[in-house]
């Protein structure tokens, strides 16, 4: 029978799992393989995804329990935005503030206050229970940002690795199932050519 110009072969969905007498058991395990690898990903991804989510939730709670804010004063005018502008870009410099630590001794360091900001201006900075500044922990917005993609990076790596893991072990098999395959021809191969020749 003839194929018409342009006709594309059939696909048979789910091919492995029908009984037929060309499917072989490596077709099978291979379809288990696959299976498993994906459901494997999903529910490893998911976990290990809300684990480190939780992980990153819990740090960002502590970081907001070690620091406090804290009144401060500069003791120099902010420079314009200059060459000391932040690093994250929010049009905030670095100036010398001077604080005073829980323990009643006064400190001084560098922190980001607004541009232009003459001495004396009162700032806010965050410290440390030993009274040494630390950055301001993040807070709404941006923590829930942090933790959620902390959640979905974890979570799409670890389903990853599975599911290469899976690809890794159908290439095997196909490996397996071709050295079968040369096996069987070298057996066959003698025979069926004294039959073609002769």
């Amino acid at each position: 029978m003839a194929r018409t110009r342009g006709a594309r072969p059939r696909r048979v969905r789910l091919w492995r799992w029908r009984r037929n007498p060309l499917r072989r058991r490596s077709d099978l395990a291979e379809a288990w393989l696959l299976l498993g690898a994906l459901v494997l990903a999903l529910l490893l991804g998911v976990l290990s995804g809300l684990a480190a989510a939780g992980a990153v939730d819990g740090s960002l709670a502590e970081r907001r329990e070690r620091s406090s804010p804290v009144a401060a004063v500069l003791t120099e005018d902010a420079a314009g935005a200059a060459a000391s502008v932040t690093e994250n870009g929010d049009g905030g410099v670095w100036a010398k503030v001077r604080w005073t630590a829980p323990d009643g001794t006064l400190h001084t360091g560098r922190a980001e206050v607004s541009p232009r900001s003459p001495a004396g201006t009162e700032v806010t900075v965050w410290t440390d229970p030993a009274g040494r500044l630390v950055a301001a922990p993040p807070e709404g917005a941006e923590a829930r940002f942090q933790t959620v993609m902390a959640g979905v990076t974890v979570a799409v790596a670890t389903g990853g690795l599975v599911l290469l893991g899976g690809r890794l072990g159908r290439r095997r098999l196909e490996l397996r199932r071709l050295g079968a395959w040369e096996a069987e021809w070298r057996r066959v191969e003698p025979s069926w050519r004294r039959r073609m020749t002769g």
